[in-house]
This record gives structure tokens, C-alpha cells and sequence, in this order.
């Protein structure tokens, strides 16, 4: 085909990030070109409500009509920006079968049903491209799918949720509690007005999903990762940390068990100060990669908002529709290693289990003892009087969740422990 003749492309959804990609194939059309070798012409945009006002977008490119415009066989490459599992999916599924390449963002959708969309790309000969689904502007996708192919990761663990980290670092360094920072992340447009996804961890558990099944080459579920989110860190928590050379930090993590298995999680942890994740700031993220070979690498950057977001989906697009130009394709779904998922019961970590216990003679003998029945060997304890009550900080060697569960049932029933006990996961030798 001629080389002038436009790829073209339909874009659906135009909210922050779409009318941020919208004015970017504008703005930045002759380098575009330049880099693909074909102009890129934008021939659609789908919206919810034609009605709004959308500066700098030509209202002539706007339509409610998503499905027509997903499956216009004259379209090369679909943008999806809307996310959810529904319209998306058949919106997906749409463009595929009308033999357009995609490139999406909506990491709900493919840590819940990934395998359908991969497996019609495979069976059209399209590409799916997704690098803004996982820690915005970061390069992480593309490490992982293809620079590290080569190589065996051993474990992906990282901050994949900026607002978790805003509300946690702005606790760590002012000291104040969930609420208010939550609060004040409202207001500066961190966290959404119904906030859940993101303080429960449903956000960071998706993305887990993502990493995963790239690392390990298996097709990991949302319903795969064990979920803990943020909204039960108290100050005293963040107190403890501090005390112990820590920052808390909700951390996605995959790592292969000694049986080949996949140990996966969203929680809070307690990271020490040392540890390159510790010092990630604001709403950034990071993510944190250990490989065979390669050894410990690390990507840190912004990882949500308009520009950021875009333009990871740009720089998708521009690998997508180099690949329509010169006849290729890019990776599939990788899923050969088939690995099942670790127990969340058998997963093992460091803990730290924070509890008021009576200030007397042979507690700490008692409490001790406890840990020892179930096989959770202790790395340090530390106790601070409180008149007739002690506040013990106990930290542990490296334990099986379940063994953690039973130690704290145990714990809980003897009369000298009161029941609100404390447990974090602990990051780090």
C-alpha cells in the first residue's frame, strides 16, 4: 500500500486519558508518521454523552454508536479507554473480528478474561497491546513480554497504585490518620469519590494478576491473588514501622514457591527503609524485578493520569501500527508453563504482630510459647510498659500464613492478650 495512504484509527471513550490521546495524534501527527512510516488518521471517537463539551476535540469524529465504530472494517487500530469488563469486552471482541489490531488499558478486563481476548487476537492475526494497563507510564509490559524472555524471573513485586501510596507515604511523613489523608486525596483528584477499588486493593490485585502471568508464563485470574487492602493501617502502625527502620507500603507481589507454583498477594507490608521501594514517593509507583540472570532491576514513575497514561497507549499504538505496516505481529499470551497458584494458607512471609497483653510474670513466656506450638519462630520482640498492660511487637522469621491465622486464634483466646491484635506481612531478610 501506498505510503501515504493513513492508518486509521477509532478511539473509544474520551474521558481524561482519550482526550488526552485524541489531542496528542493531533498534535504530534508528522512525528507519528515519521516513526511508523504511515500517517495515522483518527476516523472516530465513541462517547457516552455527546452532549459535553470537549475542548480541542472535533465534535464531526464524535458517536455514541462504540459497536459500529469497534467494528468498521475499514479501521486498522481500536484504542480502548472506556474499562470495565462490559461494553469493553464486546467492543474487543468487535474490533478483532473486523481484523483491527488494539491497544487497551483496562486491566479489569484482562485480569478477568484476558484468555478471550488473546486467544482472538491469536486467532485473526492482530496484535493487543496493553502497557497503560499496568503503572501508567512506566515500561513495564514490554520488559517483561519480550527483554526478559530470554531470562527467568523469579519474582515481580511493586507499588502498582497511586493513591494507596499518596495516603500511605502522606501518613508515614505527617503522621495523621487513613481518613484525613483519604480525605485530602479526594480533594487534589487522587482518589475517586467512591474510593473502594483503589483502599481495598481490587486495583493493585488486577495489575497483580497482569504481572504474573507475564513473569510466569500461566494465565493468572483476578480471582487468583489473595487481596488486603489499606483501610485497617492505623497511625500506630505507621508509628511501629517507623520504629523499626520501616514505611508501610501496599505491595502487589508474585514470586515462584519452592514448588514451582505461583505465591501471589496484594497487601500492606511493612518495607524497610534500606529496600529501593521504601523511598517511592507520592502517587508514584514502582515496580521491582528479580531474575536469574539479570538480576534485581527496577522502573519507577508516574503512574496514573492523563499524560502519563497516554503516553504509554501512544507508544502502543505506534509499535501496533508498525507492525500493520510492515506485515507483522508483535508477542502473544505466553501461557506454556500452565504454573498453578500457591495456597494463599501456604504462602510464606515475615510477619510483624503487634498486641496489648497484661504487664505480669511469665506473659511473654506464655505468648512465646504460643508462636513455638504452631512453628513460628521469633526474629525479635519488643515490649513497652503501660502501667498494668505491656504493648508487645513480635517479629518473625519467615512463616506459612496458615501457621500466622492459628498462632493469632491461639493468641486471642488466652485471657492475657487482648483480642485487637495487629499483623502486617514484612518485606525484606
Amino acid at each position: 500500500m501506498d505510503e501515504s495512504t493513513p492508518l486509521k484509527v477509532a478511539l473509544l471513550g474520551c474521558g481524561t486519558v482519550g482526550s488526552m490521546v485524541a489531542r496528542l495524534l493531533i498534535e504530534q501527527a508528522d512525528d507519528l508518521e515519521a516513526r511508523i512510516g504511515r500517517p495515522l488518521e483518527l476516523v472516530g471517537i465513541a462517547v457516552r454523552r455527546l452532549e459535553l463539551e470537549r475542548p480541542g476535540i472535533d465534535r464531526t469524529l464524535l458517536t455514541d454508536d462504540a459497536l459500529s465504530l469497534a467494528g468498521r472494517a475499514d479501521v486498522d487500530l481500536v484504542i480502548e479507554l472506556l474499562g470495565g469488563i462490559e461494553p469493553a469486552r464486546s467492543l474487543i471482541l468487535a474490533a478483532i473480528a473486523a481484523g483491527s489490531s488494539v491497544v487497551t488499558a483496562n486491566k479489569a478486563l484482562l485480569a478477568e478474561d484476558g484468555g478471550t481476548i488473546y486467544a482472538a487476537a491469536e486467532a485473526a492475526g492482530v496484535d493487543v497491546y496493553y502497557e497503560a494497563a499496568v503503572a501508567g507510564a512506566i515500561p513495564i509490559i514490554r520488559p517483561l513480554r519480550e527483554s526478559l524472555v530470554g531470562d527467568e524471573v523469579t519474582a515481580v513485586m511493586g507499588i502498582v497504585n497511586g493513591t494507596t501510596n499518596f495516603i500511605l507515604d502522606k501518613m508515614h511523613t505527617d503522621g495523621a490518620d487513613f481518613a484525613d489523608v483519604l480525605a485530602e486525596a479526594q480533594r487534589l483528584g487522587y482518589a475517586e469519590t467512591d474510593p473502594t477499588a483503589d483502599v481495598e486493593g481490587y486495583d493493585a490485585a488486577a495489575k497483580a494478576a497482569i504481572l504474573a502471568s507475564l513473569a510466569f508464563h500461566s494465565r493468572v485470574k483476578l480471582s487468583d491473588v489473595a487481596r488486603e487492602g489499606i483501610t485497617g493501617v492505623t497511625s500506630a502502625d505507621i508509628a511501629a514501622a517507623k520504629e523499626m527502620g520501616c514505611v508501610i507500603k501496599l505491595l502487589a507481589r508474585c514470586a515462584l514457591s519452592d514448588d514451582g507454583t505461583i505465591a501471589l498477594g496484594v497487601h500492606p507490608t511493612m518495607v524497610p527503609a534500606s529496600h529501593p521501594l521504601a523511598a517511592i514517593p507520592g502517587a508514584y509507583n514502582a515496580v521491582f524485578i528479580e531474575s536469574r540472570h539479570a538480576g534485581r532491576l527496577m522502573f519507577m514513575g508516574p503512574g496514573a493520569g492523563g499524560s502519563p497514561t497516554a503516553s504509554a497507549v501512544l507508544g502502543d499504538l505506534v509499535t501496533a501500527a508498525r507492525n500493520r505496516v510492515r506485515g507483522t505481529r508483535g508477542p502473544g499470551e505466553s501461557t506454556y508453563s500452565a504454573r498453578g497458584i500457591t495456597p494463599a494458607g501456604k504462602v510464606c512471609s515475615r510477619y510483624y504482630v503487634s498486641m496489648t497483653v497484661t504487664d505480669a510474670p511469665g506473659v511473654l513466656a506464655q505468648v512465646a510459647t504460643c508462636f513455638a506450638r504452631h512453628e513460628v519462630s521469633l526474629q525479635a520482640v519488643r515490649q513497652e510498659s503501660q502501667g498494668v498492660e505491656a504493648r508487645l511487637g513480635v517479629m518473625t522469621h519467615l512463616a506459612m500464613e496458615d501457621a500466622i491465622s492459628a498462632t493469632i486464634a491461639d493468641l486471642r483466646s488466652m485471657a492475657e492478650v487482648r483480642p485487637q491484635i495487629a499483623v502486617m506481612r514484612v518485606e525484606g531478610a
